[in-house]
């Protein structure tokens, strides 16, 4: 057994084990990400790192063994400490190293850094990131700020049921519940996904950063009986339609049915009348 100090706490330990396991056989915490126990360690994460305490050699040589010409080389404590990876570093007797300090949370602070640039929506990290007192720029929502979805439901639509506002220091596509009828027309054109459609049992849902903020119940198609479009919008289009002079009653149909059957009005208008035959026979 050899004497370790993780600390400034005196610590007996195994020869030749890592850093990491030693201190993990004592209860002192160090976060890691690419660790396993069952597999070789890598360091690639670098979220373990630690400060170390450096040695130097004494250049002088003292001799063990006259007869076998023995040389041993002296090592001195030099005062400085560098930053190592714990899970690759083995134990040393004598070695002083710290799991905490300023040195060892700015290599923490840029590992995390580099691997949220790669997994910027990983909860994971971002729960690590917390758990060490590290702050980390707000997660990407999906969202190009392009502002169609805001245009459309403005121009199109003509119901303002999206707007741009700040939140929590940057700018963010914000719905208004009680003006969206449930078209869809946003998610529609969303170059991202950003915002979505869902329907499930004649009820469709609009979420946005995957937030529902509509359910909006559907109405059944008169002709195939489909689920077709909400309330709220067929009563919009009855709305827009209801000045035009030439709009008869109004049904109910999605936009197959509708389109079959203004092809065979279209067909029955273009037949020629039937010309009426005189059945009475001649006296």
């Amino acid at each position: 057994m050899i004497t370790i100090y993780i600390n400034d706490q005196p610590l007996t330990v195994e020869p030749e084990i890592t850093v990491l396991k030693a201190a993990r056989d004592n209860n002192i915490h160090i976060p890691t990400l690419c660790h396993h126990p069952a597999l070789k360690p890598s360091g690639s994460c670098k979220m373990c790192a630690v400060a170390v305490e450096k040695v130097a050699v004494d250049p002088a040589i003292v001799l063990v063994s006259f007869s076998k010409m023995e040389v041993r080389k002296v090592e001195k404590i030099v005062g400085d400490r560098t930053i190592m990876l714990s899970c690759i570093l083995r134990v040393k007797p004598g070695m002083r190293l710290w799991t905490e300090g300023e040195e060892v949370r700015q290599a923490r602070i840029k590992a995390l850094l580099k691997l949220i640039a790669m997994a910027p929506m990983s909860d994971r990290l971002r729960c690590l990131a917390k758990k060490e007192g590290i702050n980390l720029p707000p997660a990407p929502d999906g969202c190009i700020r392009c502002r169609l979805c805001i245009r459309v439901c403005k121009e199109i639509i003509g119901k303002e049921a999206l707007r741009m506002e700040k939140l929590d220091g940057r700018q963010l596509v914000v719905p208004d519940p009680d003006r969206c009828i449930g078209c869809g027309t946003c998610a529609n054109i969303c170059p991202t996904q950003a915002i979505t459609v869902q329907e499930d049992g004649g009820i469709r849902s609009v979420s946005i950063r995957g937030s529902v903020f509509g359910r909006h119940p559907l109405m059944r198609c008169q002709g195939c009986g489909k689920y077709y479009a909400t309330e709220k919008q067929i009563r919009l289009m009855e709305e827009r339609t209801a000045p035009h002079p030439q709009v008869k009653e109004h049904h109910n149909y999605c936009a197959n049915c509708a389109k079959l059957f203004s092809n065979r009005l279209m067909v029955l208008e273009k037949q020629p009348p039937k010309q009426q035959t005189n059945n009475n026979k001649r006296q």
